[in-house]
């Protein structure tokens, strides 16, 4: 293809991709911009290593309301995103890997900053997808949960497996498998994001805290812990304490784990419960200790060397935030090229190295390493063997379970 991105970076180009890396990834997280109320996490499975769940590379089925692809006649592809959450130049404007893409393919990308809120996104599709009624978007990113709430209404693309060669031979091998898309059918992973416990060093007098326990009971973190308003996070890593897996809980162990926060809560342990407004609390050492998303934790990092993290023994959640093609979309073929040129392990460490989640391309890590070598070594951003096998999901909820749950956390939580 002319004009074809190769991956091979001068000294130059990584120049300033790291300057663009020190200025820019520390500037807001996209983690950040993830609301109260409409970051409802599930886990992204990070499981066993073998086997890879996705079946061999064919034609598609067609769902319904598939409607006439134009991707041949028109070179355009529309995509939702979150803020912040892909590469940007230093000038604070241009996207590095999307100019790259339309010029190796000549497919021009209307890229929109549109999604702050699962919930609120969810919101604004439904009456089109309800009505069978185009979104006018090819290519979305939202969170695992709302993602396979898509799926089973019927509103997502089955993808194309002929045209995600890179996509299919890229995806690490614990992202292939999860229980809302079975074999990966309609999705792939954007970015993945852990959960674990953080601390400020300065706050608890050079100590470390390392369990949810620790965070329920010790008394010298007494009204200074902040736990999260997503419920799949909070009860996820207290079942784990508990030694009930997220995975294969039921109601009884749900209320065990409610009750046990509740003891916490009553006994003036948890400070409060927050969206993103932990971090500054973090920083400044008003909150000693919290359940965190890694994400902000490496950013936080970068200013205050006191700010620490922990992957608990018991373990620790990991979502994803997922790519789908909605019902209607006008541009899927495109769509899927689009996809698969971001399973190209150059063009992914690209990304991971701006925005410093996990990433779910297979060989980045020499690649990243050209830009950052500590990031590469982040299990973090490339999870080591370790942080594997410590992983989670919370499992795929009903309808009635959502609604049940939900309810009796935002009670807790005083929602």
């Amino acid at each position: 293809m002319h004009g074809e991105d190769t991956g091979e970076l001068s000294e130059a180009q990584i120049a300033a991709i790291r300057r663009t890396v020190t200025s820019g990834r520390g500037a807001l997280s996209r983690r950040s911009l993830w609301r109260a109320g409409g970051g409802a996490l599930t886990a992204a499975a990070l499981g066993a290593l073998a086997g890879c769940g996705i079946p061999p590379a064919g034609r598609a089925e067609t769902a319904g309301n598939a409607g006439e692809d134009h991707s041949s006649g028109e070179k355009k592809v529309v995509w939702s995103n979150w803020t912040e959450y892909i590469d940007t130049g230093e000038d604070g404007r241009s996207r590095p890997t999307l100019e790259a893409f339309g010029r190796d393919t000549g497919i021009e990308v209307t890229y929109t900053e549109d999604i702050n809120d699962n919930v609120e996104f969810f919101g604004k599709l439904k009456p089109q997808l309800a009505a069978g009624r185009p979104t006018g978007r090819d290519l979305i990113c939202v969170t695992d949960w709302l993602a396979g709430r898509l799926i089973r209404l019927g509103w997502a693309r089955r993808l194309d497996p002929a045209n995600l060669p890179t996509a299919f031979a890229n995806l690490a091998a614990p992202f292939r498998t999860v229980g809302w898309d079975p074999g990966r059918a309609h999705s792939y992973p954007w970015q993945g994001v852990p959960t674990v416990i953080a601390y400020n060093l300065s706050a608890t007098g050079g100590r470390q805290v390392t369990s949810v326990d620790q965070l329920l009971t010790d008394p010298r973190l007494k009204g200074r812990v902040a736990l999260l308003t997503e419920m799949r996070d909070t009860v996820g890593l207290t079942l784990l304490d508990m030694g009930t897996e997220p995975e294969s809980f039921d109601a009884e162990d749900f209320d065990a784990a409610l009750d046990r926060l509740q003891g916490a809560v009553d006994r003036g342990q948890i400070r409060r419960f927050t969206g993103n407004d932990y971090l500054d609390d973090l920083n400044r050492g008003n909150i000693a200790a919290c359940l965190a998303w890694a994400g902000d934790l490496l950013q936080l990092q970068q200013d205050n060397p006191d700010v620490r993290y922990a992957v608990p023994d018991a373990g620790y959640l990991l979502a994803s935030d997922d790519l789908l093609v909605p019902d209607g979309a006008r541009h899927q073929a495109n769509a899927e090229r689009l996809i698969d040129y971001y399973y190209r392990p150059e063009v992914a460490a690209r990304v991971a190295a701006y925005i410093g989640y996990v990433c779910p391309v297979d060989g980045v890590r020499g690649e990243l390493a050209r830009i950052d070598p500590e990031l590469a070594r982040n299990p973090l951003v490339i999870p080591d063997r370790e942080m594997t096998e410590k992983a989670h999901e919370f499992r795929l909820l009903s309808a009635a379970e959502e609604s049940a749950f939900e309810e009796k956390f935002s009670r807790l939580i005083g929602a």
